[in-house]
């Protein structure tokens, strides 16, 4: 980046603002070029000062960050990060921010963070790198899912890794799925209040069963697993009865849950009966997993640029050979249906 990120800080609590501050202009690539208590200051703040990212509470008096997110989504779409409580109350209307456009979220310190805000400024600074997305049009709905009884499932299992951006991505994706879908795992990057509320959004959002992903749940066709956040990563494991593993290990690629962790396992467990799906992210988690997918025989699809909030994970990915398919998100789910179809003269 040329020159440093500019960013208007939104809360209504001066001390709040005061730390979000003091974090940001901590580093050099980030310049916090001016404050607001509410909804009215920023509104004036964003015309007057013309910032690149705003940070914004989703809890504030007169008229919330959601209500104020979605009249900038629709008279000045900007990059957006919400600044959340992390409850099951603050999941809930952070999921619901980044349906609407939000370029992602990060947690209010509890004490004893060590490091609070922890890594609000890289994403400040790959917000401000999107902004050409938000000119964009604004996505088409969803299609319909395909009726189950037009859909005849394989033997293939399903491995989904994204990050930043990733909520609206795995909304758009699922969404054209059927009620018979091949079981399918997600590792999604999310802090751990979160997943259970993602889960159960997805849930209510897909023909098919969504659950946050327990140990030694068995996959079953119809069914997605999603990566509980925190202390674990999700693996695949048992051949003979493929199920859910939970295991304790320390991050990977700076993540845990980490999209690596589960792709490993799926190339080693079912080599060329798996599709691996790298969507949009910060960072590399994810790409090498997908290559070794690859190398087992399994059919590999990454997000393109274009329709990418961050065209980080699936740049890596595919610079390393691990995508064989590169389409835009709204193909995707199609095409993943698709690979996993059983052929006509007998199940796959």
């Amino acid at each position: 980046m040329s020159s440093p990120a500019r960013v208007l800080v939104v809360d209504d609590s001066p001390t709040m603002r005061g730390l979000i501050t003091a974090v940001l202009n901590s580093d050099p690539e980030v310049t916090v070029v001016g404050q607001a208590g509410d909804a009215m200051e920023a509104r004036a703040a964003i015309k007057q000062l013309n910032p690149d990212v705003v940070t914004l509470d989703i809890e504030m008096p007169n008229m919330n960050g959601l209500e104020f997110l979605d009249k900038i989504m629709k008279l000045r779409p900007m990059p957006v990060i919400m600044v959340s409580t992390m409850t099951h109350r603050g999941a809930e209307a952070t999921l619901a921010a980044l349906e609407i456009g939000a370029f992602d979220c990060v947690g209010k310190p509890v004490p004893g963070d060590a490091r609070p805000f922890g890594d609000l400024a890289e994403k400040v600074k790959a917000a401000a790198r999107s902004q050409h997305r938000y000119s964009a049009a604004a996505p088409s709905a969803s299609a319909a899912p395909i009726p189950a009884n037009d859909f005849r499932v394989g033997r293939k299992i399903v491995a989904i890794g994204s990050s930043t951006g990733g909520v609206e991505a795995l909304i758009t994706v699922l969404q054209k799925f059927p009620r018979n879908c091949p079981p399918t795992v997600i590792t999604q990057h999310m802090p751990p209040t979160f997943t259970k509320s993602f889960a159960e959004r997805l849930n209510r959002l897909c023909a098919p069963v969504v659950e946050e992903a327990t140990d030694g749940a068995r996959l079953e066709i119809g069914k997605i697993y999603l990566a509980p956040g925190g202390d674990r990563h999700l693996q695949v494991v048992n051949a003979s009865a493929p199920s859910c593993r939970l295991v304790e290990r320390p991050p990977v690629n700076g993540h845990r849950p980490s999209v690596d962790v589960l792709f490993d396992s799926v190339a080693e467990l079912a080599g060329r009966n798996a599709v691996g799906v790298i969507l949009t992210g910060m960072g590399r988690d994810g790409a090498s997993g997908l290559l070794k997918m690859r190398h087992a025989g399994a059919r590999t699809i990454g997000q393109n640029e274009k329709t990418c909030v961050v065209y980080g994970m699936p740049r890596v990915a595919h610079e390393l050979g691990a995508v064989e398919l590169q389409l835009p998100l709204g193909s995707i789910g199609e095409e993943i249906l698709k690979l996993t179809a059983a052929r006509k003269e007998g199940i796959e």
